[in-house]
């Protein structure tokens, strides 16, 4: 079954924008509405949680499983992370907060018009590093801001705030008890039983996953979601997107190299800046806009995205391997945030521990340092410089 996804990745670009275009709205419509039909109604309000039963154990074993599979697949060589793994550039830009004027908008880092120095991590799905042609289904993106006053939620970094997306709208399970499951198959080498198991299928979550993932030809094309909720301010909920302001799309090469995405970015951001919508979409309804499922689409018609920021990407060079390297020694981690922009759900509630205690693993298996970076060090480039003041 493996490879016959594999053989399917080379004939996408033949068929597959036209596919997109004709089916994915009409399926993914019927594939959100049988998931709608077995949902509990929790009877919740705008912003409010509930904790899953044993949530706390439950984290601890997806931790646990996820640990033991960088120790079963890392052992003699350098460790990569568990998820989102492959590096295809760690680029530096400037996150440009919009002047707003809805007071609604107006809350936490977006309350007055700034720009923040940030680094963009853009990566693959992993489990493992494996030529791009192969493994480019679901790519996410990593966004960490520098210079943010206020106190963090989690406190191994100071100055910093991370957006954090993948490339499909909703998450792979709708929440940790599932996502438990997963990690399972995972370290079994087994994840597509996940899937199709006919005793326990999540094969409605794995049609939402594959109407995403296909072979793309840059991770500067996509669009990317946060999945997940946060909050926004005080009594409002948020999930977050990153859409491409250009309509110009790569081509995936005829013969591709195993670092081909890499190679895109490369010849993208040699030569003009890239630029990306930062958006916001408001819960207006707890039901069908949920927070503790991330299975579930947040429908634009019930409430439509809104810019409020523009992250800018810079021309640049960003291929070379101290630069590839230092990716390792960042964190990325919703809970870097101020507590108006409070990560919400069971999955993000789960992160907090997961994330940090992955990333200690994979670097002390490295031998290297968790590194909170820092603006002033920024800018300097051997072969440029980028002229960025902090300005908030």
């Amino acid at each position: 079954m493996i490879g016959f996804i594999h053989f399917t990745r080379r004939l996408n670009p033949v068929y597959r924008d036209t596919f997109d275009k004709l089916f994915r709205k009409p399926i993914s419509a019927v594939t959100q509405f049988l998931i709608n039909i077995w949902r509990k109604n929790e009877n919740l309000g705008i912003a409010e949680e509930k904790l899953l039963p044993n949530e706390k154990e439950i984290t601890g074993q997806i931790t646990e499983q996820m640990t033991a599979f960088l120790a079963k697949h890392y052992q003699h060589s350098i460790a990569e992370r568990a998820g989102n793994t492959e590096t295809y550039g760690l680029l530096k830009a400037q996150f440009e907060i919009l002047p707003l004027h809805e007071e609604r908008l107006k809350k936490g880092i977006f309350k007055n018009p700034a720009i923040y120095p940030a680094w963009v991590r853009f990566a693959g799905p992993g489990p493992l590093v494996t030529p791009d042609i192969k493994n480019n289904g679901i790519l996410s993106i990593g966004i960490k801001l520098m210079g943010v006053d206020g106190k963090k939620l989690i406190d191994d970094e100071k100055m910093t705030q991370d957006f954090l997306g993948i490339s499909a709208p909703t998450f792979t399970t709708p929440n940790i008890i599932e996502n438990l499951k997963l990690q399972k198959q995972i370290y079994k080498d087994t994840p597509l039983f996940y899937f199709i198991n006919p005793f326990d299928s999540h094969l409605l979550d794995g049609i939402m996953q594959g109407l995403y993932a296909k072979t793309h030809a840059s991770p500067l094309d996509l669009r990317y979601y946060s999945c997940a909720a946060y909050l926004f301010g005080d009594g409002q909920a948020i999930q977050y997107s990153l859409r491409p302001d250009s309509h110009e799309k790569s081509k995936v090469p005829k013969n591709p190299s195993n670092i081909y995405l890499r190679e895109a970015m490369v010849k993208t951001l040699s030569g003009c800046e890239v630029c990306f919508d930062f958006l916001i979409q408001f819960q207006t309804d707890a039901y069908k806009m949920p927070i503790e499922n991330a299975s579930v689409v947040w429908a634009e018609k019930l409430s439509p995205f809104i810019k409020v920021a523009t992250l800018r990407i810079p021309a640049q060079t960003f291929d070379s391997p101290q630069q590839l390297a230092f990716a390792r020694n960042l964190s990325f981690n919703p809970w870097h945030s101020i507590a108006e922009h409070r990560p919400l759900g069971n999955q993000n509630r789960a992160r907090k521990t997961i994330y940090f205690e992955t990333s200690k693993v994979r670097q002390n298996m490295n031998s290297e340092k968790r590194i909170e970076p820092n603006p002033e060090d920024f800018f300097i480039e051997s072969n440029k410089t980028f002229n960025l003041k902090i300005q908030n």
